[in-house]
């Protein structure tokens, strides 16, 4: 299934109504510390072969990738769509168009 990425301005409105989506930041450990999305877990993308396990709960669930731009959650997207992972959005522009 191909679900539609998420823009920025759509995930601030969701969590200022108090929705709780799955957020996934796969940025380093390091910029995470800099600068995150409240209720984000981090797991790098480098780590995410070994991680998704993790996340395995929510295969079934609304999953929201980002990073600093949009091109690493891009791949973290595809990379859990092909682990059965139905419902994926990457944040377009990343955590730089969440801030701007």
């Amino acid at each position: 299934m191909i679900t539609a990425d998420i823009t920025a301005e759509e995930l601030k409105e969701r969590l200022a109504k108090g929705e709780t989506p799955v957020i996934i930041d796969v940025r380093e450990d390091w910029e995470h510390q800099e600068s995150k999305i409240e209720g984000a877990q981090n797991i790098p993308l480098g780590a995410l072969p070994q991680r998704f396990e993790e996340l395995e709960d929510y295969k079934d669930q609304e999953v929201i990738v980002h990073c600093r731009s949009g091109m690493r959650s891009a791949s973290a997207k595809a990379f859990l769509q092909q682990q059965g992972f139905g419902n994926v959005r990457n944040l377009l522009g990343g955590i730089t168009a969440y801030q701007g």
